[in-house]
């Protein structure tokens, strides 16, 4: 009798056993591809980035959320980190190049110890534990702040401005938002900032340093009418959603007009209409109308501009209808559907309503609002567009940070030092560990010291002295010690004004890994094709 030989494993056997294996390879090598590819732009002294779009378009920006969001990621895993950047951008404004690179240096971490053997859910689950407690450990540091105390304000809105292309303004852009923040909230009270109360216009011309913070509102129309008026003292406001110009039909019908006297009667009849609608407007002593962009026939006729002109009124049309709630809460007026609404009450008071030269272009600005909401405008201007959008990223990320503070009114010092105070504590912590949660928390603590070594590198330190240095000070219990990259040195960092909100940190390690955590759950990629 021949023996039976023992069931050998088929191939397909081995390599469903792989396959895992190799599709959390590739997408932490997408990741980190990502990572890698913004990593140089860290920091004050960090390089920017040119971006050129299909339509030829060009970017120049150093913030990691405008970098990645114009790049065409195509592998899922790499957008993942893509949405990470913005989630950062959404919580805290700031922090979005540090995320993604938290994220990639964790990935590396968790390939090394998926390399030794290690379950990805042991990994994961080691991985939460170490955000809480880095959490916490960031919190004992964390410094208290009054939003009364402007000078810590500046200090952090400074810090955020340093590594933009802009940062040479930041001496106006930082104490402009800081301002723009507190003049919307009541510190007291508010615990966030609603920042669509913060209404930035974008004007090509002049430089950034003409920018101004308006205590009014600033419309990029310029004023309407043959010969009316392009200033008003005084001036009540009314804000109307209705036309001033002759009705039309419906789709389905037309109007035949047989003979020249017809005609001439629809006109008088056109121009009577319009002009009950004027002197009705007059009566109820407005004299500043802004009119509602239309879009099935004209908002306001040239019959309705010119009886308006005669009657002095000035008139700002194609109001967009997204601005429309910014406008009446500015100007403490009502918005008017019908002319039967159109009544003294509804409309707003300011001192005056101007237009002024912007450029090559006019602007429409009204200041004095008698009963003013709690709203700002900000008039940004720029030599060009790539600055001026420039201008704008950093506005919003300097505004986002004093957002962070309202929010969570806590700073700590940047320049790495909490990176590096991060990876000694959670290192000294590893040690009260057991089991595989001890050797983890020690990896994912060594990898927190990648913040401080692209820091360094990118402002031309060697960062293995660097980092080493600064491990050393932090052993020795000088929590601030951080990279000073004006004197190429290390230093106490709070001495030399570079803070930052502890919203930003948290949301940044707490994001970081949550996204490294998903990441490793992920075993296979099933491609769904529409037939």
């Amino acid at each position: 009798m021949s023996v039976q030989s023992a069931k050998r494993p088929s191939k397909s056997e081995f390599k469903d056993k792989e396959k895992p294996a190799q599709i959390r390879g590739s997408n932490i090598v997408a990741a980190k591809a990502v990572a890698d590819a913004i990593k140089s732009s860290l920091g004050p002294r960090g390089m920017d980035k040119m971006i050129q779009d299909s339509k030829g378009e060009v970017t120049i920006t150093n913030d990691g959320a405008t970098i990645l969001k114009q790049m065409k990621v195509l592998h899922p895993a790499a957008k993942m980190l893509v949405e990470l950047s913005q989630a950062q951008d959404a919580e805290a404004g700031d922090g979005t190049t540090s995320v993604v690179i938290l994220a990639g240096a964790m990935l590396e971490t968790s390939q090394q110890l998926l390399t030794k053997g290690f379950h990805p859910a042991n990994i994961s689950d080691s991985l939460l534990h170490f955000a809480s407690k880095a959490v916490e450990v960031l919190e004992s540091m964390a410094i208290p702040v009054d939003l009364s105390d402007n000078a810590s304000l500046l200090k952090s809105a400074n810090t955020s401005l340093n590594s933009k292309v802009v940062h040479e303004h930041s001496g106006m852009l930082a104490p402009m938002a800081v301002d723009a923040v507190l003049k919307i909230v009541d510190p007291a009270q508010e615990k966030n900032v609603d920042l669509k109360d913060i209404r930035i216009i974008k004007k090509l011309g002049e430089t950034v340093e003409d920018s101004q913070l308006i205590d009014g509102i600033v419309f990029t129309q310029k004023s309407q009418g043959y010969g009316g008026p392009n200033k008003m003292e005084k001036a009540k406001i009314g804000l109307i959603q209705f036309c001033i110009s002759p009705p039309k039909t419906d789709m389905d019908n037309t109007v035949l007009i047989r003979d020249y006297s017809a005609m001439d009667r629809v006109l008088r009849e056109e121009r009577q209409y319009i002009l009950n609608i004027t002197k009705k407007i007059k009566a109820a002593g407005c004299n500043v109308l802004l009119i509602q962009k239309s879009i099935l026939r004209d908002a306001v006729s040239d019959l309705a501009l010119n009886l308006l002109a005669k009657q002095k009124i000035m008139v700002i049309k194609d109001i967009e209808r997204e601005d429309i709630e910014f406008v009446y809460k500015t100007l403490g007026c009502r918005p008017i559907a019908s002319l039967d609404h159109f009544t003294p009450e509804a409309l707003g008071t300011a001192e005056l309503a101007e237009e002024i030269q912007a450029g090559s272009s006019k602007l429409v600005k009204i200041t004095g609002v008698q009963n003013p909401g709690k709203t700002v405008s900000i008039l940004l201007r720029g030599s060009n567009k790539q600055v001026l959008e420039e201008a704008d990223r950093s506005l919003h990320d300097a505004l986002c940070v004093i957002r962070c503070l309202v929010k969570k009114r806590f700073l700590i010092p940047g320049g790495g030092a909490p990176e590096s105070e991060l990876s000694v504590k959670l290192t000294k912590f590893a040690h009260s560990l057991k089991g595989m949660d001890a050797y983890c928390f020690r990896a994912f603590a060594e990898s927190l010291e990648v913040i401080p070594g692209i820091l360094a590198e990118n402002a031309g330190l060697s960062p293995i002295s660097t980092v080493t240095e600064l491990r050393n000070r932090h052993a020795q219990g000088e929590t601030h010690a951080g990279i000073n990259v004006r004197k190429g040195s290390i230093s106490n960092i709070i001495d030399e004004n570079v803070l930052q909100p502890l919203l930003v940190s948290t949301s940044a390690i707490t994001l970081a890994a949550e996204c490294v955590r998903s990441i490793l759950k992920i075993d296979d990629i099933v491609n769904v094709t529409r037939l």
